[in-house]
């Protein structure tokens, strides 16, 4: 399976089996496969979405929104529960290009892609539970 850092944008090819050995970047020695979301920049961004072989939840959120502050330790929360999906964080204030080319109005909002295409969309906070709820349906809907 490909994996792209999210540290340098490398994409590294780690076999199946090895996904939970903790993985990490031939290059830069980054995790691969964290158990938490990792902040994804405007430069490495279309990279990892593109080159990821497994899903990938985006959170799209300000430091200056409280919904988004609120929501932050659920996401993470989803992220340990959920170790098939990819989850990122995108700062719509330090990354403007990824925002506007998704055309993302309101925040918090979570994109859901898989093969490099946005499977779904969902804006508003929402707890652990139920993101991980929606995060399963979608991807059941999408053949996952």
């Amino acid at each position: 399976m490909n994996l792209v850092c999210p540290a340098c944008g490398t994409t590294n090819r780690v076999p199946d089996e090895r996904l939970h050995d903790q993985p990490v970047c031939g290059r830069c020695g980054a995790d691969l496969a964290p158990t938490h979301p990792v902040a994804l920049t405007d430069a490495i961004f279309p990279a990892y979405i593109a080159g990821t072989g497994m899903p990938v939840l985006v959170d799209f959120w300000a430091d200056w929104c409280g919904p988004c502050k609120m929501m932050a330790p659920h996401f993470a929360n989803a992220a340990t529960q959920l170790p098939g999906v990819r989850f990122a964080k995108v700062d719509t204030e330090a990354n403007p290009k990824v925002s506007a080319g998704h055309n993302i109005r309101s925040i918090p909002t979570m994109i859901l892609f898989r093969g490099g295409q946005e499977v779904a969309r969902q804006s508003g906070a929402m707890a652990a539970g139920d993101l991980v709820r929606w995060v399963q349906a979608q991807l059941a809907k999408a053949g996952a």
